[in-house]
């Protein structure tokens, strides 16, 4: 099964120019995928499906949340994706007196030496790029966590009554320690619906281990290559939405919604352990990343197994457990795996 020609989405690129997607191009585009991975792979042991995650929020054009306690390599897999991608890097780090300003960018004085005159002209901070690694996010105040809302959603940012557009594709990358320590804000629930996933990052196995250190120790570096460009990835995103969910599959994707707020649920782990259930762009979200997920795999339909595999990340910030659950242990990974059981295609 193949796809038509189609107009990239978004529709222009940065030239101010449309592209298209042809049988030719579709073909080649899918050859780089699993190219990227390679390339990240040869600084990055283990974390298959981590990588497979990011891959599919990328596909998706999504944003990406990664947690896991420090020293996990989160930083390094966002740094050695983007070596592999020929798009615009900038790193901030979020620390407790980090201001909005620091980010979005501000205004300064300047004087035009023809005239005399003074104005004032607006320095663009370190968001205006295609990837942002928002390193430890949840070190810093929910003020400056806030300025990246906009951003985030509209791809776009406002100051002094001035928008200025951000350049596609635009990613943020955002990786956080556990909110149980010392000097962390959690996010709020309505920023973290802006991350299409949350990927948990735990402890390499005893094999993993043993490779990161034999490979990190001695002189050799890795040489990562960018094997795809910034069009490439926008015509990645414009091929993903063409990918076939039917029906079914979109009406199990909004079951399996709803059946997360404890209001209108019919199932009773939800009732006991749920305070707020996802909302409509957990299902947008869930049948995208399907999608995503389903491309990468070399098809062009979403199959039960793609719904499954990005339940966990889609979900897992988007289910508000009660202070029942938070005192048993329950999660929202938890809630997820058991409406996955309950809940009939």
């Amino acid at each position: 099964m193949g796809f038509k020609p189609i107009a990239m989405y978004p529709a222009q690129n940065k030239n101010n120019t449309t592209l298209e997607l042809t049988e030719n191009n579709i073909k080649a585009l899918l050859a780089k995928l699993p190219q990227l991975k390679t390339e990240i792979q040869k600084v990055i042991v283990g974390q298959d499906h981590i990588l497979d995650e990011l891959l599919v929020a990328f596909l998706a054009g999504g944003h990406c949340l990664l947690e896991g306690v420090p020293g996990l390599a989160k930083t390094l897999i966002v740094k050695t994706m983007s070596q592999a991608l020929h798009l615009a890097f900038r790193r901030i780090q979020f620390t407790p007196d980090l201001m909005p300003t620091d980010i979005i960018g501000t205004e300064i004085l300047e004087e035009d030496h023809a005239t005399g005159k003074r104005f004032f002209k607006f320095n663009k901070g370190p968001l205006f790029a295609n990837i942002i690694l928002a390193d430890e996010i949840n070190r810093t105040p929910p003020k400056t966590q806030s300025a990246l809302l906009e951003a985030m959603q509209e791809f776009e940012v406002t100051y002094g009554g001035q928008t200025y557009p951000l350049d596609k594709p635009f990613f943020i990358l955002a990786t956080q320690n556990p909110i149980e320590q010392a000097g962390t804000y959690p996010l709020p629930e309505a920023q973290l619906d802006r991350f299409l996933l949350l990927i948990k990052i735990g402890y390499p196995t005893e094999q993993e281990e043993f490779d990161i250190l034999n490979r990190t120790t001695g002189a050799k570096k890795a040489d990562v290559q960018a094997v795809i460009s910034a069009e490439e990835i926008m015509q990645a995103q414009a091929l993903v939405r063409q990918v076939n969910i039917n029906e079914d599959l979109t009406r199990y994707v909004s079951r399996i919604i709803r059946a997360t707020r404890p209001g209108t649920t019919e199932v009773a782990y939800v009732k006991e352990w749920v305070r707020w259930g996802s909302g409509p762009r957990a299902g947008q979200a869930l049948i995208l990343t399907s999608k995503a997920r389903a491309l990468l795999k070399g098809r062009y339909s979403v199959l039960m197994e793609d719904i499954h595999a990005m339940a966990p990340a889609v979900l897992r910030h988007r289910i508000l457990m009660n202070f029942k659950a938070e005192a048993e242990g329950i999660t929202s990974d938890k809630v997820a795996e058991e409406l996955l059981k309950v809940i009939a295609r």
